[in-house]
């Protein structure tokens, strides 16, 4: 599948297909859809109808929330009126077991009366069993939070399968208030078990984890203007990122994507 060098998390709101009409026009390939704001699979059904050809992308679906006959059902009807449109991001429980679990959603995905094939599906995945499950199994994985030196490693790993990078951003130069942009959203992640194994194995202590210490922003976050942000998606593009995701946040989120789409020479 073309995945094309960068897509653009898309914000759920009243108006949240038209903010993917504007990335489209801005030269962004794909709008992804973030796990947290997927009510229903129905979101994707209005992205993929409101926009002119972009891929359209779930990042990610909980495989505990939503059942693989209704990942399967979804992927069919939206195959039947825009076929190649749908890829389908897939993230697994926060348990034991959780990868036979994984496991046993893909074999109901295989089995559907319509199946979702291997090249339409990516893996969350950030641990070396996880990366292993997504060079296997899917056609590639999905990664948060790190850096472009763990997109080299992680590119090792996952050999012929593709890479995605969802990066978080913020268009914001004062220290202070870029920080504090993002501190929530990590002050969040870093209490996923999963996140915070992974920050723990690029060397965080568990304080910084608890205080979401400067250094950890700094590290996964990449903050400043325009052109320091788009230094940094271009680093994870030579580490071997097939495609960078940019998730604005804070302030001017929406025309902070619009500036970087230009200095990235998307359009």
């Amino acid at each position: 599948m073309e995945l094309g060098k960068a897509g653009i998390a898309v914000e759920v709101a009243d108006d949240f297909t038209s903010q993917a009409q504007r990335y489209e026009e801005q030269g962004y390939r794909a709008a992804w859809i973030a796990g947290g704001q997927l009510k229903s699979l129905s979101l994707v059904g209005d992205l993929i109808l409101g926009t002119r050809a972009m891929t359209v992308a779930t990042g990610i679906i909980p495989t505990g929330v939503f059942p693989a006959d209704q990942v399967a059902a979804a992927y069919a009807d939206l195959e039947a009126v825009a076929p190649g449109r749908f890829l389908v991001g897939l993230g697994g429980a926060q348990q034991p077991r959780s990868l036979q679990a994984l496991h046993d959603y893909l074999d109901r995905l295989d089995r559907a009366a319509t199946p979702v094939p291997r090249e339409r599906r990516y893996l969350a995945a950030l641990g070396p069993r996880k990366l292993a499950l997504a060079r296997e199994r899917f056609a590639g994985a999905i990664t948060l939070l790190v850096t472009p030196e763990f997109t080299a490693q992680s590119r090792q790993a996952l050999g012929e399968a593709q890479q995605i990078v969802d990066l978080l951003v913020v268009g914001d130069t004062d220290p202070t208030r870029a920080r504090a942009a993002v501190r929530e959203t990590l002050g969040f992640l870093t209490q996923v078990p999963g996140y915070r194994s992974h920050l723990t194995r690029l060397g965080f202590a568990e304080a910084e984890l608890d205080r979401v210490d400067d250094r950890l922003v700094d590290t996964v976050v990449p903050w400043g203007d325009a052109e320091t942000v788009a230094a940094e998606v271009r680093r994870h593009w030579d580490a071997g990122a097939d495609q960078v995701v940019i998730s604005p946040t804070g302030a001017g989120a929406a025309e902070f994507a619009a500036e970087l789409s230009d200095v990235l020479g998307l359009a």
